[in-house]
């Protein structure tokens, strides 16, 4: 059990982290998808850490559906819902601490 609250003590704080650089950044240019890639993708480095995080997000979607499915997990949804609109940084976490719950049982 300490491993499952580890990773969701760490789901949690894939949660805000984002947020806590996303929100400022929102509310000093709105709702601006243009300007939000433009800017994702502004420099080479930028570009290959966007590339990097968008390909291990789609890998673990898959991954994820996968061994949910394996396992028997539930609502395997939730897993693509997070990746895709709070990130990785929450979405493998909450996945490896549901996982370790449904391993252990």
């Amino acid at each position: 059990m300490t491993l499952f609250r580890t990773y969701l003590a760490l789901a949690l704080a894939g949660a805000i982290l984002p947020y806590v650089i996303f929100v400022p950044w929102l509310a000093a240019h709105g709702l601006a998808p243009g300007l939000f890639f433009a800017q994702l993708f502004a420099t080479a480095p930028a570009t290959i850490f966007a590339a990097d995080v968008l390909f291990a997000a789609l890998v673990f979607v898959i991954f994820a559906l996968a061994e949910g499915r394996r396992l028997g997990m539930t609502r395997l949804w939730l897993y693509p819902l997070v990746t895709f609109t709070i990130g990785l940084c929450c979405a493998l976490p909450l996945f490896l601490a549901l996982r370790e719950r449904r391993v252990a049982t």
